[in-house]
């Protein structure tokens, strides 16, 4: 593997691992055992690595919701596109844990990172067309269309955030690829209303499968993350 991509794999598991904050160039080079000057060959600073990476997540994304032009879509459909934003979430998750001040400190990275919302917002709303045209939801109009995709969004780019805040107390790395997926929960909620009755009965059954867990001992009976359970 070439140096430059040993530094973006590293860096990313640092990140990741240890916070953007916590991860300086200097930590990178001396897990890798090259000097900092070595790693500064290839990228001036850290900003540089972080945009990278980016770049990398959105590529992944993108490709993750390629849609199919030859037929409509259907459940599995919809669970993939699911498991792998949250898994590519999971990938490049400290992007999200941190995004306000990673978007605050880098134009390059605002900009783009503005880009891609607008993509994948047309992309959510594209497949929600697509499981229309296959069964799975009532048809809606556009400006409803328009608003569940955002929601969706906002759902799963802000749910490591909410993680985040949920476990406060905990370190970094405390949080789990399970706890993040339950973040699908959230976004099958949303969608619960529009779905035809043929197909409720599946989608509450996969939906509880991602159920969140309870946040500490103390916590209320039946209430989940700081949402009430829903039947």
């Amino acid at each position: 593997m070439k140096t430059r991509d040993k530094i973006l794999l590293t860096s990313l598991d640092l990140f990741n691992e240890r916070g953007e904050r916590n991860t300086t160039t200097n930590h990178i080079a001396a897990h890798l055992g090259i000097s900092p000057g070595n790693l500064y060959y290839h990228f001036r600073n850290k900003s540089d690595i972080i945009y990278e990476i980016f770049q990398e997540y959105e590529k992944l994304v993108d490709y993750y919701l390629e849609i199919p032009d030859d037929r409509p879509l259907g459940l599995d459909d919809m669970m993939f596109y699911l498991e792998s934003v949250f898994d590519g979430l999971w990938s490049y998750r400290f992007l999200h844990r941190d995004l306000e001040f990673l978007l605050d400190n880098d134009a390059r990275l605002r900009e783009d990172y503005r880009l891609f919302t607008g993509r994948c917002l047309a992309a959510i709303k594209q497949i929600f067309s697509g499981l229309t045209d296959g069964g799975l939801f009532e048809a809606q109009a556009d400006e409803l269309k328009d608003a569940m995709s955002l929601n969706v969004w906002l759902v799963i780019t802000n749910w490591m955030a909410f993680l985040k805040t949920a476990h406060a107390g905990d370190s970094t790395d405390s949080i789990t690829r399970e706890q993040l997926k339950q973040g699908i929960f959230q976004v099958l909620t949303l969608e619960m209303p529009y779905l035809r009755d043929a197909y409720r009965e599946d989608v509450m059954a996969i939906r509880e499968r991602y159920r969140p867990e309870l946040i500490g001992a103390g916590e209320e009976k039946g209430v989940l993350c700081g949402f009430s359970r829903m039947k």
